[in-house]
């Protein structure tokens, strides 16, 4: 897994971006078929805002956006929206084939 950290108008310290990394690899946990993630830091005039790009297999996208808060609590808003998306994407494609719903067997 690929974890990409930039920023626009604004410089990313150590400490900001090994905490954007740690976090950013527990998203595995939730669905272990991520291949990139991008983490973006733009800062405006007031806040900062944080954006996290999840590409899994198949072409899956996942996007985050969080602007309330310090940046890190900004990737902690981020995180926690993935895990939601990441885990019903991983719900909904588990059980798909499996409807859980028996068919009553017929008699011939």
């Amino acid at each position: 897994m690929i974890v990409t950290i930039s920023a626009r108008h604004m410089d990313v310290t150590d400490s900001l971006r090994g905490y954007a990394d740690q976090k950013a690899g527990k998203l595995t946990r939730y669905y272990d078929r991520i291949q990139e993630i991008e983490v973006v830091f733009d800062a405006g005039k007031d806040a900062v805002t944080v954006e996290m790009i999840v590409n899994a297999e198949h072409r899956n996208m996942f996007v985050a956006r969080h602007d309330e808060g310090d940046a890190y609590a900004c990737i902690d808003g981020c995180v926690h929206k993935l895990e939601r998306q990441l885990s019903e994407h991983k719900k909904i494609h588990r059980n798909r084939k499996h409807s859980g719903i028996e068919k009553p067997a017929t008699k011939v």
